[in-house]
């Protein structure tokens, strides 16, 4: 099988942070990542076709060994999403983290993470695999202008501190690890302004109080959170350490209250759903970080059965719609996960040692911002709906189907490139197996 060459076109970006026969590698890889029915390096190979090209053992080393960055090829991914986003408009990031399941005690960094998927609010369970921070550039695309979509560029692995102690290696939390890779892309742009959207886990004083300077940050905060005024004026002639803080504010949950606070009622468009809610915001500053002033949103949904929720953003002029709207875009980072994992095979890399697991994994996510652009850019147009007449609803192609465009590009690719006489029709034939065979 062979990867349609506006795809190929796509990739020549890329090369400029390998070597040449390096980048010849990654694309054969990437072609049988595309079409390979389990994302091991040995079933990319089979897929691919290239089996008795090369010897097996240099694309393991593509992983394990070359001399590339994954972060330099991050941002030459970022290069190539830049020309979809606004110039006059902040840069939209998301930060999440993600868990991938693995077995096997021997390979680099794994240990018992937190399981979201089969944990509860009320039991959480863990599970033995890698821990991922992954940070996202959010993008909307013209041909489908309503979704917002997370393209990951940019990964940490999270080692916890017996991994950390067992490799030798300092420990560093989510939160450190997701400042890194904020100060990687921001010092790399120093022109330009972000905004990060995170949860809760990424809103605490570790991340708020070394964020970059060219950089924004809307997340969760605590009902009970303790808020303040800006510190008073210091009197002349005073002595002693001026203030830090200034008067004590209502806690979010205070600020709901009928009795002692009056909230609004809004009507919002969140997650797909219509929406009602009543909220109320204002400025303040938290205790952890007394010297930046922040939009304090408090909302008490009145549809969808959520509960009471706090949120806060480092733009302090921005109204509360703002902020839940903001907010509401992180959902598409859960999306990506789900879509990497579901079609790409993210956890199915069979790396062990240490630059293995680092590089294999990431490039999966990597892959699907790739799909996306070359969907956004030339596959949209390729397209064709399945006729689904149980299924009229669906206004724009999900991940599956640009994935199978793709696909379905290459092999109509190889057919137009293969003749129809003497050996030709052998190799017809041999196309038509090999991909029956994928798929079987």
């Amino acid at each position: 099988m062979i990867l349609v060459p506006s795809f190929v076109e796509l990739l020549q970006p890329l090369q400029a942070v390998m070597t040449v026969p390096t980048f010849g590698n990654l694309l054969t890889v990437l072609t049988g990542w595309v079409y390979a029915r389990r994302r091991t390096v040995t079933g990319m190979i089979v897929s691919a076709d290239a089996v008795g090209k090369k010897h097996h053992s240099t694309f393991h080393r593509l992983f394990a060994q070359a001399s590339w960055s994954l972060d330099a090829l991050g941002l030459a991914v970022f290069a190539m999403i830049e020309p979809w986003l606004d110039t006059d408009e902040p840069i939209m990031l998301a930060l999440d983290d993600t868990l991938a399941r693995k077995r096997g005690r021997k390979v680099f960094g794994v240990g018992m993470h937190h399981d979201p998927l089969i944990s509860s609010r009320k039991t959480a369970v863990v599970n033995w695999g890698h821990s991922w921070v992954v940070l996202s550039v959010l993008v909307k695309f013209p041909f489908c202008d309503r979704r917002v979509f997370a393209l990951p560029i940019l990964f940490r692995l999270y080692l916890n501190k017996n991994a950390a102690d067992k490799h030798r290696r300092a420990y560093r939390t989510r939160p450190q690890l997701a400042v890194r890779m904020l100060g990687v892309l921001c010092w790399a742009y120093k022109s330009r302004r972000f905004h990060v959207i995170a949860d809760s886990a990424y809103g605490g004083q570790s991340v708020l109080n070394r964020l970059p300077g060219n950089c924004d940050l809307t997340s969760r905060l605590l009902l009970d959170a303790r808020l303040y005024d800006p510190p008073p004026a210091r009197q002349p002639g005073k002595r002693g350490r001026p203030r830090k803080r200034g008067q004590r504010l209502p806690t979010p949950r205070q600020m709901l209250e009928p009795r002692t606070q009056r909230a609004r009622r809004i009507e919002l468009n969140l997650y797909g759903r219509h929406q009602s809610a009543r909220v109320n915001d204002i400025e303040a500053r938290v205790y952890a970080a007394p010297g930046r002033p922040l939009r304090i949103v408090a909302v008490q949904p009145l549809t969808g059965g959520r509960t009471m929720q706090a949120f806060y953003s480092t733009v302090h002029d921005a109204t509360a719609e703002q902020v839940l709207m903001l907010y509401a875009m992180r959902w598409a980072i859960e999306v990506t996960f789900h879509d990497a994992k579901q079609h790409l095979g993210f956890e199915q890399p069979q790396g062990w040692s240490r630059r293995a697991v680092q590089r294999t994994a990431p490039m999966a996510m990597v892959l699907y911002s790739l799909i996306l652009l070359w969907f956004a850019k030339v596959g949209h147009r390729l397209y064709q709906p399945p006729n689904r007449p149980w299924y009229p609803h669906k206004p724009h192609a999900s991940f599956a189907d640009m994935l199978t465009t793709v696909r379905t590009a290459g092999v109509r690719e190889s057919f137009l490139a293969t003749p129809l006489i003497g050996r030709g029709s052998r190799k017809i034939m041999q196309i038509l197996l090999h991909a029956y065979q994928q798929d079987a």
